[in-house]
């Protein structure tokens, strides 16, 4: 509860000092106009506030998928929109104590001041300016954050890579390798999104399919609808799969223990339907023309304290005869510097999910060019890295989406990857 008002606070000491431009750039409004904007710039608040209420009081869980959904995009669409306001508010503020500290060492009265800065009659303040051009800016996230529900959820995209590997046998050159993760099916509303991604898929033809974790949101039963689009993956090597953190109902209220454990092994079971092999802890191998490729999953392992860590990559290789290039299956990417890169040289690719790309960002390939928030928490958190040596990591930025509905920059991905020899 602490942290709710914690969070309320902020909250309204945005609202307000957003407020301070509304009031800005509408004072020159009739009255009627005035209050109507004022009216409905508050209700906007008193909305966000009565969800975030409302979710503390009630099972947030429980809610219709359509509410639950929509009522944390449209927390997200205002907050983000405002914090571009408050990034030119500040500049503006900050830009008159600059100007005040200059004129009180110089012996200026704050008359002289608001004369030296402000423009002719005919024309609008600085202030005005500054305010207007944020709120101005402001409309561009509100936008793209509309568009990225609308259009960029669904844009999926298919992203080739070559991995170079040292010493890779004559066997498995050209190996294609196809990837998804966080697929997050607990976020769709029907299972078209899930029936589309499938078809990309399997159009790949890749020689094995690898799933990095996250089917569900927080259910097994999130997953039943889509059973019959996923049963349809098929490679000639099969279709590899392991848990992510949200696989594990950690974010749920349970009425016992019995009923999360049987969830997950419900989520287990529907790994095996499906027709995948789920790899909790342990590994196996892939044989072509005599030569093994290794294959190892490792459950939910992070270094991160709000994540779990599950996984026991020592139990995973424990006994393991590494062949020439084995690949590991770890969700959370921040596993790999950690316990993989210069520990286990054995592993030469490691595949994870988990960031999202935080859904929210800006690539531009041909500049080689990738930014998101999430890069502040995630030292490694789309695409590929390499490490020291022959140690590689492949990061997919995910199938589906969680929280907000939408992806914007940050497109959901299909990723197919062909080894070849270094």
């Amino acid at each position: 509860m602490l942290r709710i008002l914690i969070f309320t606070g902020v909250i309204l000491l945005l609202d307000w000092y957003v407020f301070q431009a509304i009031r800005l750039v509408t004072r020159d409004l009739s009255l009627p106009t005035t209050r109507v904007v004022y009216f409905i710039y508050w209700s906007i608040t008193a909305i966000t506030l009565l969800i975030i209420f409302s979710s503390t009081l009630t099972d947030w869980h429980s809610w219709p998928k359509v509410v639950r959904v929509y009522s944390f995009a449209f927390i997200v669409l205002f907050f983000i929109s405002k914090l571009f306001v408050l990034i030119f508010l500040l500049a503006d503020d900050l830009g008159r104590a600059v100007r005040w500290g200059y004129s009180y060492f110089q012996n200026h009265n704050s008359a002289t001041l608001v004369t030296a800065t402000s423009e002719p009659a005919a024309g609008i303040s600085r202030s005005q300016f500054i305010v207007r051009l944020g709120l101005f800016i402001s409309a561009i996230p509100f936008l793209s954050l509309i568009y990225g529900m609308v259009k960029g959820k669904y844009d999926y995209q298919i992203k080739r890579r070559k991995i170079r590997i040292k010493n890779l046998p004559k066997e498995f050159e050209g190996f294609k390798i196809a990837q998804i993760s966080d697929i997050h099916t607990g976020s769709f509303f029907d299972t078209q999104p899930t029936k589309d991604a499938v078809a990309l898929v399997n159009s790949l033809n890749a020689d094995v399919i690898f799933f990095t974790g996250d089917l569900v949101n927080d259910r097994s039963d999130e997953a039943v609808p889509h059973m019959d689009n996923l049963k349809q993956l098929t490679a000639p090597y099969g279709v590899y799969s392991i848990l992510g953190n949200h696989d594990y109902g950690d974010y749920v209220s349970w009425p016992s223990v019995q009923a999360k454990a049987d969830n997950l092994q419900q989520l287990k079971d529907i790994h095996k339907q499906l027709g995948w092999k789920l790899l909790l802890d342990e590994h196996t191998f892939i044989e072509r023309n005599n030569q093994r490729m290794g294959i190892i999953g490792v459950q939910n392992w992070s270094t991160h304290l709000h994540f779990p860590k599950y996984g026991n990559l020592q139990k995973a290789i424990q006994g393991m005869d590494f062949a020439p290039v084995n690949v590991l299956l770890s969700h959370d990417p921040s596993h790999w510097r950690a316990e993989v890169l210069n520990y286990q040289k054995d592993i030469h690719l490691t595949l994870s999910g988990h960031t999202h790309g935080f859904q929210f960002g800006v690539e531009i390939p041909a500049l080689k060019f990738k930014w998101s928030p999430v890069q502040y928490v995630y030292k490694e958190w789309a695409d590929l890295y390499s490490g020291n040596a022959n140690q590689f990591l492949y990061v997919n930025r995910g199938l589906g989406y969680l929280g907000y509905p939408g992806r914007v920059g940050i497109l959901p991905e299909i990723t197919l990857l062909e080894l070849t020899k270094a």
